[in-house]
């Protein structure tokens, strides 16, 4: 937790040995001692594997750090390190907790095995898809380094290539430990190669798209999360489809587990708008084709023609297509958005007055705060904490009280946040233009003309935590991870740290000492109110083996110097990091 989140751009490492001796580097090796010290030994195997892939990203890490030409062809988001070990072992690190969270489950019987598997394929395939982009980095640095070739640069291709092979033998094992036939786990190990094929094509296509928006880590958890998502979507395709021809088994019977309504229809709404970009250009095309056969002049479309067709297309993929694979996946008796109407009318007195509470709380917050960056000269990364707090004020109450709709709501808000940076980006007429003169208002480093992440990543960073502790949840803090991180932690370290703070963590850093504290203070203190709330609003049984004090400092202890010493963007690392160690 930062006492300033703004960074100064990284300066070269004067020397190889320097460059092993990171702030960041160092946190992310204890948060993962944390998670492997706290496996059992029937998740052996899965520890291995974490241990191997972090150690082929600890190196390509620096590599590409002491020879920054090694990945030139790839513009990254400038002032941010690779944080190529940050990006690849942050998932992982998350289903690893998971994992051991749904152990002691089972070991109580309060959870299903197909719950287990399910975990099971979904950390494999991360993993999966996280080593086969250190493969593909590493293979562009052998290229890139063919012209400068070293004994330094044998050895590490070396170690990454034997620890890639112990990693595949870590991956052959577990899968054959749940798989019945050898048929099933050749189909399971098919999978995650198509995962990392998926992967490496993705990150490919991210990096040169948005040149300059992301750094190497950033984009490989985005990457990776993408991946795991859409795989989540097809195979839960896939066994719907074939549950009638063949055994879900030989599909994975992981993929066959019950889901919710709202996470269907959170998955659907999300699956069709990251997919319309693609429809949308298609249309566009076949109309300015069709345009040129009229007219030899190539006329272009007008912005009323093209805000027309972009209108339709979107109503046709949100009333048409998205509901349709929502129904197809799940049996609902009625429409999808008419199982919404009915959800949030169930408890109307409820329900609606948070959603009144919400909508005067944005439009009131949004309005000052922006009358505030156009006429003060508060600093923008101050003004942007404010809807840090802002999301306290709104999340909070909602998880305690409402946490089912909460979990609907953020699957809207998310969708509606798709949409205006889809608007913004092609400039739809006629809110396109004056949304991303709004939306310039409250940028700063880490964003960029192409794309507006800050807002994204705040939202993802409060709701993840939230999504992935439905079902067995033995750690009551857990979904309250990005609630607390971002906008208790992260907002009273910015403020205090800019405003008192004098000892910096680093010389090329504005991260401070004073800050850092701040953010762990607060965090433990709200967590120290927040326990006894949620036993006596019956959000958890509060009992004493529960109240693990210790391993709560170290989870907040953890995620704030990881923020103090990082420059990725830390509302998507910070949360996801934090909440693997309340899992544990």
């Amino acid at each position: 937790m930062a006492g300033d989140s703004s960074s100064a751009e990284t300066e070269p490492p004067v020397n190889r040995t320097a460059s092993l001796l990171t702030g960041e580097r160092a946190v992310v090796g204890l948060v993962l001692a944390r998670v492997l010290f706290s496996l059992p030994l029937s998740l052996l195997s899965h520890g291995v594997s974490l241990l191997l892939l972090s150690l082929s990203a600890f190196l390509l890490e620096i590599r590409a750090e002491t020879l920054p030409f090694l990945l030139s062809r790839f513009a990254s988001r400038r002032g941010a390190t690779s944080g190529i070990l940050l990006g690849a072992v942050t998932l992982p690190a998350v289903m690893i907790s998971k994992l051991i969270q749904l152990t002691r489950a089972l070991s109580m019987h309060e959870a299903e095995q197909e719950e287990f598997e399910h975990v099971t394929m979904q950390y494999w395939a991360t993993s999966a898809s996280c080593c086969a982009i250190l493969i593909f980095l590493s293979v562009i640095m052998s290229k890139s380094s063919r012209s400068q070739p070293s004994s330094s640069c044998v050895w590490v291709t070396r170690v990454s290539l034997s620890a890639t092979v112990l990693y595949g033998a870590s991956c052959f094992i577990s899968l054959s430990m749940i798989s019945h036939t050898g048929l099933n786990t050749a189909l399971k190990l098919l999978w995650m190669l198509f995962h990392g094929l998926a992967a490496v094509k993705l990150i490919q296509h991210l990096l040169r798209t948005f040149p300059s928006c992301a750094s190497m880590g950033e984009a490989l958890l985005m990457t990776s999360g993408l991946v795991l998502y859409f795989g989540d979507l097809l195979a839960c395709t896939i066994a719907k489809i074939f549950e009638k021809l063949v055994p879900v088994d030989l599909v994975s019977i992981s993929y066959g587990m019950k889901r919710t309504e709202i996470g269907i229809i959170v998955q659907g709404l999300l699956l069709g708008l990251l997919l319309f970009p693609m429809f949308f250009k298609l249309i566009m095309h076949t109309y300015k084709s069709s345009l040129r056969k009229k007219d030899s002049q190539q006329r272009n479309p007008s912005e009323i023609e093209k805000s027309a067709i972009f209108i339709v297309s979107l109503g046709f993929i949100m009333a048409v297509v998205a509901p349709s694979w929502m129904q197809f996946v799940h049996d609902f008796h009625q429409h999808p958005f008419l199982w919404v109407f009915t959800f949030v009318f169930s408890e109307p007195l409820k329900r609606l007055t948070l959603c009144i509470y919400w909508v005067l709380l944005i439009i009131a917050s949004v309005w000052r705060f922006y009358n505030i960056s156009r006429n003060s000269k508060i600093e923008r990364i101050l003004l942007r904490k404010y809807y840090h707090l802002m999301a306290v004020l709104m999340f909070l109450p909602a998880l305690v009280l409402q946490p089912k709709f909460l979990d609907l709501a953020f699957g809207v808000a998310l969708a509606v946040f798709l949409a205006l940076e889809i608007i913004r980006v092609w400039r739809i007429w006629p809110l396109g233009k004056p949304l991303h003169q709004f939306m310039n208002a409250f940028t700063d480093h880490r964003d960029s003309d192409i794309l507006i992440v800050s807002h994204f990543s705040l939202l993802m960073g409060c709701a993840l935590p939230i999504w992935m502790s439905s079902g067995f949840n033995d750690r009551p803090l857990s979904p309250f991870a990005g609630i607390l991180s971002l906008g208790i932690g992260d907002t009273m370290a910015s403020v205090v740290g800019h405003k008192y703070g004098v000892l910096r963590w680093s010389k090329t850093g504005k991260k401070t000492v004073e800050g850092t504290a701040a953010g762990i203070t607060s965090v433990m203190a709200v967590c120290f109110v927040l326990v006894p709330v949620l036993a006596s609003t019956g959000f958890y049984i509060l009992t004493t083996q529960e109240e693990k004090w210790v391993s709560l400092l170290v989870a907040v202890t953890g995620s704030g110097m990881l923020e103090a010493y990082t420059a990725q963007l830390d509302n998507a690392f910070i949360p996801l990091v934090f909440y693997s160690l309340l899992c544990l």
